[in-house]
């Protein structure tokens, strides 16, 4: 059974640039693909391999089976085919072959694809230029939505909002009438009963926010101080969401985001040269939401993409990260928000170059201050910084600005994961730009790049530095 999966491709308009190494594990879904995947980077298992000049990739993988399977990339998408039965996308064949692309530039012949993978690819590519022609045409229209029936449904569907935004204002001052200390005394139970009465109350916002607060109390020294933090965010949220007509149009649409109402895309579209500079994801209960990071280089802005899997599977959307797509976003509204939604490309992908402007760590935190003034629930905002140096502090890390006394320490989370070990590596003590994300718990570091590949006054010795001073991510 052929499997399929990726998004509708952008029409091809020239060469395709190789992805390198670091861009094709950034795509795996988890570990067990990514390490699946390199056993699979050599040219051992493979036979008919090649690849065309417009992103298309193929070849036959041995197998335990009788029978190679085959597999099929189109990198403008991306997106997989293989035969293999896995759910996964891309599949360790995928990923085998696009590593042994990158790798070994001499394994794949260049040519025309194979009958099996052209077949696919054309169909692929057919699809998309027939959609463009019938937006062209406007014949993608849907017809006209019943606007009474889905204003019903809203004011239902508030209504029900509002009531579990009341029950839980309830819930919360009689936890803080019984005394914050004693919170952890009823056990986990009470705080996902609690939650799954926001659930009912179709606010899976507020139902989020409630086993946070679950997860606090009694979680190590000071926790108090935490719920306590945590609590007035909430009730600030309850109390934006009861008096949403009072607030001004960004912010309303925020709260209402908050909470957990959907929202679609919407507004101008913003066509800009977008650079990838991150892609991670995380779970969330039973589903999987993977976060992707863009920088429009004309416009300045920074991007958020966000797509969803359930437990075990992927999220669909992918882009290899270090490169850079010609393409539409259309933002989704709320003051602050930085969410958009990825629309028509345009070419195929191109290296990336140089490394937005960024700015010092002494600068930083006034940027997070001000996005929380749009959004006061926003746990880190993104910001590059330019020439900071990783150092040791006491027992953890800091980013410290090389031309002054100003240092970020890092986020607890990002001190356990290797790319720590990694980002130390390529500055050598020497100052590096950096893409993350910056909060109350600290700064998250995403992605650098070599600073011995920028130019005049990056001064870094480029240890562990990559070709064409690409992107390196560091989750």
């Amino acid at each position: 059974m052929l499997l399929t999966h990726g998004g509708e491709p952008s029409p091809a308009a020239g060469a395709v640039a190789r992805w390198t190494v670091e861009q094709v594990l950034a795509l795996a879904p988890d570990d067990a693909s990514r390490k699946a995947g390199n056993k699979l980077g050599s040219a051992d298992p493979w036979s008919g391999a090649g690849f065309d000049a417009s992103g298309a990739v193929w070849g036959l993988c041995k197998g335990s089976g009788s029978k190679p399977y085959r597999t099929v990339i189109d990198t403008t998408g991306p997106a997989y085919k293989c035969s293999c039965p896995s759910r996964k996308f891309p599949c360790k064949h995928a990923l085998g072959l696009l590593l042994l692309r990158a790798s070994d530039e001499s394994a794949l012949q260049e040519g025309e694809p194979a009958d099996w993978a052209a077949e696919w690819v054309e169909e692929r590519r057919g699809r998309a230029a027939a959609k463009e022609r019938a937006t062209a045409d406007g014949d993608a229209a849907s017809g006209p939505a019943d606007a009474a029936a889905a204003r019903k449904r809203a004011e239902r569907r508030g209504a029900r909002v509002t009531a579990g935004a009341q029950e839980l204002e309830q819930r919360l001052s009689d936890l803080l009438r019984g005394g914050l200390a004693a919170a952890d005394r009823p056990g986990y139970g009470l705080w996902e009963e609690t939650a799954a009465r926001m659930v009912d109350a179709q606010a899976p916002g507020l139902a989020s926010r409630v086993r946070e607060l679950g997860a606090l109390a009694g979680s190590g020294p000071g926790w108090p101080v935490r719920l306590l933090e945590e609590c007035g965010l909430l009730h600030l949220l309850d109390t934006a969401w009861l008096g949403l007509e009072r607030l001004p149009d960004p912010l309303a649409a925020t709260v209402r985001t908050r909470v957990g109402l959907p929202a679609s895309a919407e507004g101008p579209a913003v066509r800009d040269h977008w650079l990838v500079l991150a892609q991670y994801d995380t779970p969330d209960g039973k589903i999987v939401t993977r976060r992707i990071w863009l920088h429009g280089r004309a416009s300045g802005r920074t991007a958020l993409l966000l797509s969803f899997g359930a437990a075990g599977r992927a999220p669909g959307q992918a882009l290899p990260v270090g490169l850079t797509i010609d393409a539409e976003l259309t933002p989704f509204p709320g003051g602050g928000q930085l969410r958009a939604e990825l629309g028509r490309q345009f070419g195929t992908p191109a290296p990336a170059g140089s490394p937005p402007p960024g700015i010092g760590a002494a600068e930083a935190p006034a940027v997070y201050g001000n996005a929380l003034r749009d959004d006061p629930w926003l746990d880190s905002h993104p910001v590059v910084l330019h020439d900071v140096i990783p150092v040791p502090s006491g027992g953890g890390w800091q980013l410290a600005d090389a031309h002054g006394d100003a240092a970020l320490p890092l986020a607890p989370a990002a001190l356990s994961r290797p790319g720590l070990w990694k980002l130390v590596a390529i500055s050598g003590g020497a100052p590096v730009t950096v893409f993350g994300e910056i909060g109350h718990r600290g700064f998250e570091p995403l992605a650098t790049w070599d600073t011995a590949y920028e130019g005049e006054g990056g001064g870094g010795r480029g240890v562990g530095s990559v070709p064409g001073g690409s992107v390196v991510q560091l989750v």
